[in-house]
């Protein structure tokens, strides 16, 4: 009498040679919220964001301190604000101590031009770069998650990185405004008084504005993360590009590549002070924007779905 084995399988259960069994890929869905979990979860990225919170209170209590220093020896301008700036207004860090809708804006426009990039860097280089380094990207791979997958997880936790600095920079700024100016102090760089939900709304462009140009820049960085194991190549490589980008702003002889530089396009932020707003430069820094982010997104499919490990 034969009697079979306690370790043989029941022929239902036999897998044919040369089949692999079938794994299931990672719903999308808890991939996102995965990455973004792990994101706001960093240490470094909790104090960068608070930093950026910090920022706009620090500026709107300085020139606070400085306006009320000054008194009534400053200079009257257009608006007695100070001296006039292009067309008959008053600059905009002296209409910051009198307007709580040009702060937050202003402090926007500010941090766009360094900071805010470089945070968004800093989280494009953890994305791809630096989970390279740590060995966590094979768990990726593993999962299993097709590459192309990965990079649209890792550019949606950017996008998100991009849209809450934005957001958290307007809010603090919006918040310390009305503190320092009080309720009637939204009052455009033209002079007229704005209403709150006319405030809201451009306020809601500038932070849209923004987090398009930061995805711009992030992109590109996750173009340079998909190419190294070194996140502070990617930062370092960021601002570099800031660097040299701005010191080609200032060359009046290089005036036929300015169109062509990302930075070029901050400064169209202050048409939404301005009443009523202009959306020229506005729409022609999103469209170099989209650019940017079309040949970064492109670069990084390229490098991430041919790179070995």
């Amino acid at each position: 009498m034969t009697t079979q084995g306690p370790m043989a399988l029941p022929e239902a259960d036999a897998v044919p040679s040369g089949v692999l069994p079938d794994r299931r890929r990672a719903p999308i869905t808890r991939l996102l919220r995965a990455e973004v979990r792990w994101i706001f979860r960093r240490p470094r990225t909790l104090a960068v964001l608070g930093l950026l919170a910090a920022l706009p209170v620090i500026t709107g209590v300085a020139v606070d301190l400085t306006m009320d220093g000054q008194g009534a020896s400053a200079p009257a301008g257009p608006g007695g604000g100070g001296p006039g700036g292009p067309g008959g207004e008053p600059p905009i860090f002296v209409t910051m101590a009198t307007s709580a809708f040009v702060l937050p804006l202003g402090s926007l426009m500010t941090l766009l031009m360094l900071l805010l990039p470089l945070t968004v860097a800093m989280a494009s280089g953890d994305a791809l770069a630096g989970e390279q380094s740590h060995g966590a990207m094979r768990g990726w791979l593993l999962a299993p998650v097709a590459r192309g997958r990965l990079l649209v997880v890792k550019a949606v936790g950017v996008l998100v990185v991009a849209l809450a600095a934005s957001a958290l920079v307007v809010t603090s700024g919006l918040v310390t405004g009305l503190v320092l100016a009080g309720t009637d102090g939204l009052v455009s760089m033209s002079g007229t008084e704005l209403s709150v939900a006319d405030v809201l709304w451009r306020l809601a462009i500038a932070v849209a504005w923004a987090t398009v140009y930061l995805m711009a820049v992030g992109a590109v960085a996750l173009a340079i993360s998909a190419s190294t194991e070194h996140p502070m190549v990617v930062v370092v490589s960021v601002l570099g590009g800031l660097i040299v980008s701005g010191v080609l702003m200032q060359i009046s002889a290089l005036d036929w590549l300015h169109p062509y530089l990302l930075p070029t396009s901050v400064t169209s932020l202050v048409d939404l002070i301005r009443d009523p707003v202009s959306f020229d430069g506005l729409g022609e820094g999103a469209f170099r924007a989209l650019c940017y982010l079309a040949i970064g997104m492109s670069l990084a499919y390229a490098r991430i779905t041919t790179r070995d490990g």
